[in-house]
């Protein structure tokens, strides 16, 4: 069977990222960082933010022994999400497949592949008080696909292109889609579109619900997004760091919310902070191995713990590979 041609389709599985979590790297991953505490944003020493991360790790550790001896089937902090009155649907792995495959493990190159997000610290329930954060769970969305494009100029609404997933009749069947599009600047052009799916409709009163169908600016506001550097050459982990981003206060991102699905368009190029930390990634690429975590961030009590919408693990991608986009 011949590869596809253009962009669209999946298989169908849950992604758990185990993330390489590196305490002491400084963010430097784009040009904003974990918002709303004085702690992340102000420039302490190191002696008094080695005292930090040494307490939030103390506090975590019996949480962290009991998460890894539970089958947890929900995401700390999401069951209110979705909207437990409709039945689930059934999510079938052989009805999509994306240009960039998944991958059979880590070993395993040029593909995507499913870990654990527990690997990812997040806001817990405490957090407004004493700045604890605590391992991530399951993630609430389902990773069904991801591609590869390679284009002239950057995309905006690939959702709406008559080939991509979300417009096919598996993607119609589901109530609802998270479409994130990384536009990666170079020469060429590169989108990394990643599809994430619910199987039950988005509840309207909860955080997801508010972020789906809030403002740009509330949408900004709490678009958060963890990097990490599984394997890899040491400065390119340097660089990209391991703490949380808002996107949205970093670059530029365009929002789409249509019919069953939000399309989120992530212009890196926007920021130059960001341009020079991408170019140094796509430099050795092809050796690393990187996870990705998003989240709603957590600002206010009601919205604590915070959980994670979905991870991804790229696994040594290589920039040839990408498929080119025909609009």
């Amino acid at each position: 069977m011949k590869p596809p041609q253009l962009l669209y389709s999946p298989s169908y599985q849950i992604f758990r990222v185990v993330n390489y979590v590196d305490e002491e790297m400084e963010e430097q991953f784009y040009d904003a960082t974990d918002s709303s505490s004085d702690e992340e944003e102000s420039d302490e020493d190191d002696e008094e933010q080695d005292k930090k991360e040494i307490k939030v790790k103390l506090k975590n550790v019996s949480w962290a022994i009991a998460s890894l001896s539970l089958k947890q089937p929900k995401a700390p902090g999401a069951s209110n999400e979705l909207d437990t009155s409709v039945d689930p649907v059934d999510i079938d792995p052989s009805q999509i497949q994306g240009s960039l495959r998944k991958g059979n493990g880590d070993k395993d190159s040029n593909c995507w592949n499913s870990p654990s997000g527990m690997g990812f610290m997040i806001r817990g329930k405490t957090y407004l008080k004493d700045n604890a954060k605590v391992m991530g769970g399951q993630p609430l969305l389902t990773l069904v696909s991801v591609d590869w494009l390679k284009v002239d100029k950057a995309v905006d609404n690939i959702a709406l292109h008559p080939k991509c997933l979300v417009q096919s009749e598996p993607g119609k069947k589901l109530p609802f889609i998270l479409v994130i599009n990384l536009q990666v600047p170079a020469k060429p052009n590169y989108c990394l579109v990643m599809y994430y799916a619910a199987d039950r409709p988005v509840s309207e009163s909860s955080s997801l619900g508010k972020f789906v169908n809030g403002s740009d600016s509330y949408r900004d506001s709490r678009f958060k997004l963890i990097p990490s550097i599984v394997q890899g050459y040491w400065m390119v982990k340097r660089a990209v760091g391991t703490k949380a981003c808002l996107l949205g206060k970093a670059v530029t991102c365009k929002y789409l919310r249509k019919d069953n699905f939000l399309e989120i368009d992530v212009d890196i190029g926007s920021s130059a902070v960001a341009r020079s930390v991408i170019g140094l990634v796509l430099g050795y690429v092809t050796s690393l191995i990187v996870d990705l975590a998003i989240l709603i961030e957590g600002k206010e009590e009601t919205e604590l713990p915070e959980y994670i919408l979905g991870t991804v693990r790229l696994n040594r991608i290589e920039l040839d590979s990408a498929v080119s986009f025909e609009e």
